[in-house]
């Protein structure tokens, strides 16, 4: 395995296991205090959420404001997977959020093959069957899940209680995830046919409708321990910075192996000319829905994590203003740069949470808000490409094929390679010039 992996793979993972065991062991001897973690991690988590974004707008050139949504559907769904069964000892948020994932994802599927038959279909009757479909979706979860709670929480309590808690957050973060990404290909229907700033306004739209949703969250859905516009309290604080570290290089590596195959070029050429890749054959609105749903699960991912740093959740923390933050770190690192996007992540917690929390003077710390924006301005005037511009770690870096010649191309090459004057004549016996010679005695007798 270790012999497959090239120079840059093996330092790059070394590297980064070695910082991450190195802040693990800062924490563990307490030279890092709680601030300093708490701002970590949600530097980590930002960095996440922030890879998502650029995935969809640095690599695929899609002006996506529905970013921070996404993390808040992720966020609570996590949330409430873990505060059940912290606080009611129960497994039924995990059971009804795994079956609701599976079940969605196994219709999405045989809808889509269905549906791909039918020519002519608009969007909005596309969108209009999908959303039939997951409703009667969620109303078969809850029903077949009233039969599994009990099973999954005993096999679960069978493992030793820290162990099982971190099972289930495991699996919450994966859950959510996910249902951030179906609910992502769902909305994006009918949003990823608008383009431009059309579909920036549009996915706002997403951002707002999903914020006041979770503020109406126990009235209208049920989910009476999210409390709606009031917070929910209660969230185990296990989101520690192992798991986050794991799941930023996770989500690293796979942005890095997506962009380097054949889906992340064209990922990439519709950002450059969308009628050009047409004109390639490439199926221009499947690799939108691609970017935007892989976006979407990483941004999923980062609110789980997110939910369970604080262990406090409001809906104001995923209001429309907030949904620009990471719109700033993705052009303040550099568009369609993953060691940009990720470095600008950590920068923007440490600055704006950290440096100038504690660097300005007591009763001056919302001035935070002002210095912030003048380094934003003085930057994007000094480094309009951003903090690293189109500068990629060695392991990041895209490294075009060898060009290999096909052997008739070859041998035509080396035909046309000038032969030194000392050269000797082909002899009869080469095979090429024994029918040369035999064509033109044809040729000439003829």
């Amino acid at each position: 395995m270790l012999k497959r992996m090239d120079r840059n793979t093996l330092v790059f993972l070394a590297g980064s296991v070695f910082v991450i065991l190195l802040v693990q062991v800062l924490i563990s001897i307490n030279v890092l205090n709680s601030f300093w973690l708490t701002i970590l991690r949600i530097g980590g988590v930002m960095g996440i959420a922030c890879l998502g974004l650029n995935l969809i707008y640095g690599f695929n050139g899609q002006f996506s404001l529905g970013q921070w949504g996404f993390f808040a559907i992720g966020a609570y769904a996590a949330a409430d997977v873990t505060y059940r069964w912290v606080n009611d000892h129960s497994a039924s948020g995990l059971v009804i959020l795994t079956l609701g994932v599976l079940l969605t994802g196994l219709v999405f599927v045989l809808l889509g093959r269905q549906l791909a038959k039918i020519r002519g279909l608009d969007a909005l009757s596309a969108f209009s069957l999908y959303l039939i479909a997951v409703i009667a979706t969620g109303f078969l979860s809850v029903f077949l899940g009233q039969f599994l709670i009990a099973p999954v929480t005993g096999l679960i309590n069978l493992l030793p209680a820290a162990l099982g808690m971190q099972v289930v957050f495991f699996l919450a973060i994966i859950g959510a995830g996910l249902l951030a990404a179906e609910a992502s290909f769902l909305l994006g229907l009918p949003v990823l046919t608008l383009g431009s700033d059309y579909f920036g306004i549009a996915t706002l739209a997403i951002t707002v409708i999903v914020k006041v949703l979770l503020d109406n969250s126990d009235t209208l859905f049920g989910f009476v321990e999210m409390k709606g516009a009031r917070g929910m309290i209660g969230i185990p604080k296990i989101g520690s910075w192992l798991w986050v570290s794991i799941f930023l290089l996770a989500t690293i590596v796979v942005v890095r192996n997506l962009l380097q195959s054949s889906y992340g070029r064209a990922i990439v050429s519709v950002r450059e000319d969308e009628i050009a890749a047409k004109a390639m054959g490439i199926d221009v609105a499947n690799f939108k829905t691609l970017s935007f749903v892989l976006g979407s699960l990483m941004a999923g991912v980062a609110g789980a994590l997110y939910a369970h740093i604080n262990g406090f959740l409001h809906p104001n923390t995923f209001n429309f203003i907030k949904s620009f933050d990471i719109l700033i770190i993705v052009v303040f690192g550099g568009l369609g740069s993953v060691t940009g996007t990720v470095a600008a992540a950590f920068a923007w917690a440490l600055v704006l949470e950290g440096f100038l929390r504690l660097w300005l003077p007591p009763g001056f710390e919302t001035w935070r808000y002002v210095v912030y924006p003048l380094l934003l301005l003085l930057m994007m005037l000094l480094r309009p490409k951003g903090l690293f511009g189109g500068y990629e770690l060695p392991f990041l870096r895209h490294s075009m094929p060898a060009l290999r010649l096909k052997p008739a191309t070859a041998a035509i090459s080396n035909q046309a390679e000038p032969r030194p004057a000392s050269a000797e004549a082909p002899s009869e016996s080469t095979p090429g010039i024994t029918l040369s010679q035999e064509d033109a005695q044809s040729s000439s007798e003829g």
